[in-house]
């Protein structure tokens, strides 16, 4: 077997093994954040880690995608369809996760999506759903690129810090309101 055919199953395989952890963390996680938000800096430093962990895992899959398709597949074209408009697949694959994470968030009020509390929850998510959006959406073009670099690992956690200062704020005034 050539080194880069190695290369690419050992990262399928870390790839796989995080998946596992990450299946972990993301079930505690959503047990465990509710009573986290009393202490917003601790409900930050939660949220943070959460999609530090969450990018970096699409960031893993990526990257063990890209080098299956070009160590492994046939030298079509179709096989390149994805590293050749890297764009278009960021786009479609950032609007796919952030829909999931607004059905998931409203499942979270009543244990299940309640189609008239829908386009509140949606609004409600769009400035942190933005910023996060922008953040996935660079991992994922740098990375089917082959050109991700510490700096823009370094740009891209911050910006997921930003989301989870916003997404925070929004709960705690969320909370502030509904108390009165």
């Amino acid at each position: 077997m050539s080194e880069k055919k190695k290369r690419t199953v050992i990262l399928g395989l870390v790839f796989l093994f995080f998946l596992v952890l990450a299946y972990i963390e993301n079930t505690s996680f959503f047990v465990y954040i509710q009573d986290s938000f009393t202490n917003p800096p601790i409900a930050i430093v939660l949220v943070f880690i959460h999609n530090v962990l969450a990018i970096s895992l699409i960031i893993l899959a990526m990257s063990f995608y890209v080098e299956i398709v070009l160590t492994l597949m046939p030298k079509r074209k179709i096989e390149y369809v994805v590293l050749q408009n890297p764009e278009i697949f960021a786009v479609v694959f950032t609007a796919m996760i952030l829909l999931i994470s607004i059905l998931r968030a409203s499942t979270l009020v009543r244990g299940q999506v309640e189609v008239n509390t829908l386009a509140l929850v949606i609004l409600l998510s769009l400035p942190n759903g933005l910023v996060e959006g922008y953040g996935m959406f660079q991992a994922i073009k740098k990375t089917l690129k082959k050109k991700l670099e510490v700096r823009d690992l370094a740009l891209i956690y911050s910006i997921f810090f930003v989301a989870a200062v916003i997404e925070v704020g929004f709960v705690q005034a969320l909370l502030w309101i509904s108390a009165k």
